[in-house]
């Protein structure tokens, strides 16, 4: 049966069921499978055949997992990694060679800056920054072993958008592979495939977990790409624990209510704090005030989870507000139920020099909040405390 809305087929894209006839898909704790015959063993690994053969090629759980996400997507294909960045670093090398050239948008997780400049130029990959404010440049930018844009959008933790239609049509006409890393978005607000992006990633412990529970990744796409990419994780082995599989695939399920919750509650907040004389700046990708509000609302269906809030007084003050507040989290993380807050300067992004900080936007007094599943009005009594108390 074809389901119509993204909520439904969270839910009801069934995973294959045991003899037992279970409601809710079982955990498969196995690290291999049998066969039934010699014959049926040459046959799977000669791929005759579809069967699971090893946990590290594949597991009942991750199977239901991607079947979920690709769904959502609207991909082909798609493997489950150990962590977001096994996605983000697997997504790359398995689809480029010593040689080849990498464009990308220059806003990208701190993580992601790293593979980019320090790990993958041990191997001959190169790289390039783009603006995403002067994309008339990035014709320029291409060079001739140029074989992949990679971009975040929203970004992190900038929250910049890029022009998915245009990005999608810049790709196909040079013939590169569009990465999108879809993190903040999520399937449910955004989905990449749809216009032009050939594989989509996702670090799978945020907002697709949602309750800071696991680690995972994902690297979805077209089947073709897939099978590249497929092929390299087997021999490479960024695996995918079955557990955490189970406990991101029964996450999905509630992916679109938790998300409107958050998306609901990061637009109040947003709102209420857009004039506060303390900040120089609050961003929200479906704040009209946002630079790219109109382009935010064309791609995505709503404006996210994540708004950041420039405090007025740089690191010194950042600082004594995090250290006020009594009932958000302070930890790297985001996407959770309970609300986060982050100084990326100093933590998710410190590798970054102050010029490439600066370059992007990530100034000292900058704060990233994950909004989370509280009421919104005790995560604005927490933060207007703290502002109080440190003027």
């Amino acid at each position: 049966m074809s389901h119509k809305h993204l909520e439904t087929k969270a839910i009801r894209i069934a995973a294959s069921k045991s003899n037992q006839r279970e409601h809710s898909a079982p955990l498969y704790l196995t690290s291999s499978f049998t066969f039934d015959s010699a014959e049926e063993a040459r046959q799977m690994f000669a791929e005759e055949i579809e069967g699971n053969i090893y946990s590290r090629y594949a597991n009942p759980n991750s199977s239901d997992l991607i079947q979920k996400v690709c769904a959502l997507e609207g991909t082909e294909d798609g493997i489950a990694t150990a962590s977001g960045m096994a996605a983000m670093f697997g997504s790359i090398a398995s689809l480029l060679s010593q040689g080849d050239h990498i464009l990308a948008a220059r806003s990208l997780f701190g993580s992601t800056h790293q593979l980019l400049t320090r790990v993958f130029p041990k191997w001959g990959i190169t790289s390039t920054y783009g603006d995403i404010s002067d994309i008339l440049n990035w014709e320029r930018l291409i060079q001739p072993n140029t074989k992949m844009i990679f971009i975040e959008t929203p970004s992190n933790p900038g929250l910049e958008i890029i022009d998915l239609e245009w990005i999608g049509k810049f790709a196909e006409a040079h013939h590169l592979i569009l990465v999108v890393d879809n993190c903040f978005a999520t399937p449910y607000l955004q989905q990449p495939a749809k216009w032009g992006a050939q594989v989509v990633t996702h670090s799978a412990t945020k907002y697709i977990d949602g309750q800071g529970r696991v680690l995972g990744g994902l690297i979805l796409g077209q089947k073709n790409l897939m099978d590249e990419v497929q092929f390299f994780t087997r021999h490479t082995g960024p695996s995918i624990s079955p557990f955490n599989a189970w406990i991101l695939a029964k996450s999905m399920e509630t992916l679109p209510v938790r998300m409107d919750r958050h998306c609901e509650s990061a637009l109040k907040i947003a709102a209420y704090f857009k004039d506060n004389k303390d900040l120089e700046a609050v961003k929200y990708p479906f704040l009209p005030s946002h630079p790219q509000y109109e382009l935010a609302k064309k791609q995505m269906s709503q404006g996210g989870g994540i708004i950041t809030l420039n405090l007025k007084g740089g690191l010194s003050r950042a600082q004594r507000f995090i250290d006020q507040l009594q009932m958000i989290s302070i930890t790297a993380n985001l996407g959770d139920s309970r609300s986060i807050i982050t100084h990326p300067a100093s933590t998710t992004h410190s590798k970054l020099s102050e010029a490439e900080r600066e370059k992007v936007g990530i100034s000292d007094g900058l704060i990233r909040l994950s909004v989370g599943l509280e009421h919104h009005e005790d995560i604005l009594t927490d933060i207007e405390r703290a502002l109080e108390q440190t003027r």
